[in-house]
C-alpha cells in the first residue's frame, strides 16, 4: 500500500471520528437545550474528510435527518468525496 493512501485512511478514520463525536455532542446540547455546534461547522468537518463519520452519526443519533437541506449538503460532500477518490484512482492506474 503506497505510504500516501496510508495516510489518507488514517486521517479519514480520525476525522470520521471527529465528526461521529460532534454530532453526538450536538445531539446531547439539543436535548438539554444547551449551546450547539453549528451547521457549518458540523459540514466543515464532514468536508474535511469526516463526511464517513458525519452519514454514520446522522443515523446512530437519528440527528438532523429531518432537515432536508442539511442531509442533502451532506450527501453532496459524500460525492464529491467520492467523485476525489475515483479520480485518483484513474490517475494512478
Amino acid at each position: 500500500m503506497p505510504l500516501w493512501l496510508l495516510i489518507a485512511l488514517i486521517a479519514y478514520a480520525l476525522m470520521g471520528v471527529l465528526s461521529f463525536a460532534a454530532y453526538g455532542v450536538d445531539k446531547r446540547r439539543a436535548s438539554n437545550r444547551a449551546w450547539r455546534t453549528s451547521e457549518r461547522a458540523l459540514h466543515t468537518i464532514d468536508l474535511l474528510g469526516g463526511v464517513l463519520g458525519g452519514l454514520i452519526a446522522q443515523r446512530v443519533w437519528n440527528h438532523k435527518r429531518r432537515k432536508r437541506t442539511f442531509v442533502a449538503i451532506t450527501w453532496v460532500i459524500a460525492a464529491l468525496h467520492a467523485a476525489a477518490w475515483i479520480t485518483l484512482w484513474r490517475l494512478r492506474r
